[in-house]
């Protein structure tokens, strides 16, 4: 079954420019080995094929000004995957299996969320981008799944996803993205996941054995973040449809206000 839209090529005029954060890692291609910013291809894909037009954030320095430069060109973000966020953002030291910290991106993508969140531009989450909003936003992190459950159930490793079942609460955002969505099967591959809950947000999915694989933030018009990659499930983009339909909206409303203000 296919679901979510596709489109051609060249997406149409009115089509919202979807942001999305990147990696920063050493990275080897051909004769050149170097630091780049990067994002797999499955991210831009998701995007387009789901209506948006998708531009690269990468990891650069920080500050609420230049955070509200970029969101003032985009109509949505997408906070993606990657390394550990770190855990002195939540008070806590750093278990022997969590990654070395990633300041420069932890910090950049804190103050772009921070800034859509204030000017409620719609957001998706994507695995670590879900503890990235969690943690942003005052909660914690489980730093190691497998001190908690089967940790291999989460992340098998040698870069292959697992799927596991998740419940979805039905009166939340996320449900409404996915009618009907029964016993729901997500790709994983993560060894940290939600705690303590951050200020408003709710638990919006979890699997049986009660880790968290989905929350939002209520006052937002659309703040969702999942633990599982949707990137991954290319016969289904619902969640990226969902986002793509909201930043639509959300250009559309700021055109409509400047244009009252202008007038």
């Amino acid at each position: 079954m296919t679901t979510g839209n596709k489109s051609d090529d060249r997406p149409p005029s009115g089509a919202p420019i979807i942001g999305l954060t990147t990696y920063l890692e050493q990275v080897q291609s051909g004769v050149w080995d170097h630091p780049a910013a990067y994002l797999p291809q499955v991210y831009v894909e998701a995007v387009t094929r789901a209506g948006g037009i998708a531009v690269l954030l990468p990891p650069q320095p920080a500050s609420k000004a230049i955070a509200a430069r970029v969101l003032d060109a985009l109509d949505g973000l997408i906070v993606t995957g990657g390394t550990d966020v770190d855990p002195a953002l939540y008070g806590q030291a750093a278990h022997p299996s969590t990654d070395a910290p990633r300041r420069d991106r932890d910090a950049w993508e804190q103050a772009l969320l921070l800034g859509a969140l204030e000017r409620e531009l719609p957001f998706l989450g994507i695995c670590r981008g879900a503890q990235v909003l969690n943690v942003a936003l005052g909660g914690t992190l489980h730093q190691h799944v497998p001190d908690l459950v089967d940790g291999s159930r989460y992340r098998l490793g040698g870069g292959e996803f697992t799927t596991v079942p998740v419940d979805i609460d039905p009166t939340s955002k996320l449900a409404s993205l996915l009618p009907d969505p029964g016993a729901l099967n997500v790709p994983v591959y993560h060894h940290q996941s939600i705690d303590q809950l951050g200020d408003g947000l709710r638990i919006t999915a979890a699997t049986d054995d009660g880790i968290v694989e989905a929350i939002e933030l209520e006052s937002a018009p659309f703040a969702v973040a999942v633990q599982w990659h949707p990137e991954e499930s290319s016969d289904d983009l619902r969640l990226f449809t969902g986002l793509v339909r909201a930043s639509r909206d959300y250009r559309y409303s700021r055109t409509a206000a400047e244009a009252a203000a202008v007038g």
